[in-house]
């Protein structure tokens, strides 16, 4: 290594860890933005610098689970959980000898939604707290004398450790290290935490593979950093050099006594390509060329939907942790459409009811017209695909690629905005071997996949259902979608009747595997060239179609 050339191409925040640090220390992002007091992400950028010039390399990686308080959390904080709250005012109705609500009156007197006081009410009679008569009143199942009495009523205990975590929560400025919790204190937290942090849970629940560098040793013994830190340090450079000159700096004079970086006026400039093709919006455009050509049409439609068309017309239950997949994000201003389209409303609200003319009993609860016509950004392409088939032709086959929102934490394979490729077919001859012949032809022939596996799924609005997973060489196994056979209460709600195959694929994971990459992010490179030259190298190795 030429120290000597090294150093000059230094970042101010490579020189602030070579000076602060000792050779013997271990460092993560955390600990480095922590002590040097950066921004976040500055952390990150100066160790994998580092690692390129070979001055620190990677020592292990280590899985941590924490937890992070939500905004909903806060709320529970102050106002007490939906339980508590649903419990309390019983308590009082009963007290006072007022008539015992029903469900919606409790969600009224609350001001909470109708499937949170029913995922409540839920917990309550499971542990033969609550229960609901005849005239589908609720009552407490427990004598009034009991509630307080920690032996006799066995929520008192579960509400004063989730009020606990709250409080240690908030000491430890909103996130938690699962290593730090009792083992009752995680029995509690995971029942109240997502993965995916939507706003209908109290904690989100973060994963993160904490990797742990040390500096380098050379092959003669000396440590390149420590060499590095004295010639530093006998340069007088401190990393606080002056990198941009701004018109503010000049108009306040605070450049003058600073120290300015040097530039390197020969290092060549990034070569720009102009006039050339994203490859991954190449990509889509290919895949919607072979569907085209395999003779589907094509739909599309607004960013912004209705919760009735987004997941109360594919049967999925307004109170129904089903949802919770989706973490939607809503619109604040308007938040509700004027209409929902007749006669699609009734039909669907009444496939939820009691099964309408679907020949299913539905869900069995009283659909909820005023929450349906809330306004989000659609969270799953298969919205596309329920508005289609009310015109559909019979039989017909319709495609969409559409751009889908969720709340996520980003990582190599989750983006809180994506791609799906959505589709459905529909005729008499429809079936699960006409599906799984749509998903081969995805995985192998689009995605490019030499391993592939059909796994048992689960959906609301699917039966049977059935998620594919392709073998990324990097990334190991991974889930693309899922797909399945409509149920009745979708397709006769909407004027369908006969089988109609869904699927809803991941078409950014799939472009993964096609253009050869190890993380979604890379789609949105600003480094076009990089993606379009592994992209060259993926397509000699994909099989032929």
């Amino acid at each position: 290594m030429d120290l000597h050339s090294t150093i000059k191409n230094l970042h101010p925040l490579e020189i602030k860890i070579l000076l602060y640090y000792k050779k013997s220390d271990e460092l993560t992002i955390d600990r480095v933005e922590k002590d040097l007091n950066l921004k976040s992400g500055n952390g990150n950028q100066a160790l994998s610098w580092l690692e390129g010039k070979g001055i620190v390399q990677e020592l292990r990686r280590t899985a941590s689970v924490f937890y992070e308080l939500t905004g909903l959390g806060q709320e529970w904080k102050e106002k007490g959980s939906p339980e508590e709250r649903i419990l309390e005012l019983i308590r009082q109705r009963q007290k006072t000898m007022q008539d015992r609500p029903k469900l919606p009156e409790i969600a009224q007197a609350l001001k909470m939604e109708n499937k949170d006081i029913g995922s409540a009410f839920g917990s309550l009679s499971k542990l033969g707290v609550l229960a609901m008569d005849g005239e589908k009143k609720v009552t407490i199942t427990l004598p009034l004398e009991h509630l307080d009495n920690p032996e006799k009523n066995p929520l008192l205990a579960h509400f004063t450790l989730m009020q606990g975590l709250f409080n240690k929560v908030i000491m430890d400025g909103g996130i938690l290290a699962e290593t730090s919790l009792s083992d009752a204190e995680k029995k509690i937290i995971a029942s109240i935490a997502k993965k995916r942090g939507a706003d209908n849970a109290a904690f989100r629940l973060i994963e993160r593979e904490i990797v742990v560098f040390g500096f380098t040793t050379a092959e003669d013994g000396s440590v390149p950093a420590e060499k590095a830190a004295a010639i530093l340090k006998a340069q007088g450079i401190t990393g606080e050099e002056i990198g941009v000159l701004t018109t503010e700096m000049l108009a306040e004079g605070s450049w003058k006594g600073r120290a300015f970086r040097s530039y390197n006026v020969k290092v060549p400039p990034t070569r720009l390509v102009p006039g050339r093709t994203n490859p991954y919006a190449q990509f889509l455009e290919n895949v919607k060329d072979k569907l085209a050509s395999l003779g589907f049409e094509e739909f599309d439609g607004s960013l912004v939907e209705t919760e009735f068309w987004n997941s109360d017309a594919l049967f999925m239950p307004q109170f129904h942790s089903a949802r919770d997949i989706h973490d939607v994000y809503r619109i604040a201003e308007p938040a509700h459409a004027r209409t929902i389209e007749e006669p699609w409303l009734s039909n669907v609200a009444a496939a939820h009811e009691n099964g309408g003319t679907t020949g299913s009993r539905g869900w069995n609860y009283a659909f909820d017209r005023d929450f349906t016509r809330h306004l989000i950004l659609r969270s799953q392409g298969t919205v596309l695909s329920a508005k289609t088939l009310p015109a559909a032709k019979i039989p017909g086959k319709y495609f969409g690629i559409v751009r889908c929102f969720r709340y996520d934490r980003v990582d190599a394979t989750h983006l809180p905005d994506f791609y799906q490729t959505e589709g459905i077919v529909l005729g008499e001859e429809v079936n699960l071997k006409t599906l799984l012949g749509m998903l081969e032809m995805f995985a192998l022939e689009v995605a490019g996949a030499k391993e592939v596996k059909y796994v048992p799924g689960y959906f609301p609005f699917t039966e049977p259902s059935v998620e594919v997973h392709i073998k990324h060489p990097v990334l190991g196994w991974f889930e693309l979608g899922g797909s399945g056979i409509f149920r009745p209460e979708v397709t006769e709600s909407l004027g369908v009747h006969v089988p109609v195959a869904a699927w809803g694929i991941g078409i950014d994971r799939m472009a993964l595997m096609a253009l050869g990459l190890n993380d979604l992010r890379d789609l949105f490179s600003y480094d076009i060239e990089s993606v379009r030259l592994r992209r060259t190298k993926a397509a000699a190795s994909m099989p032929k179609a």
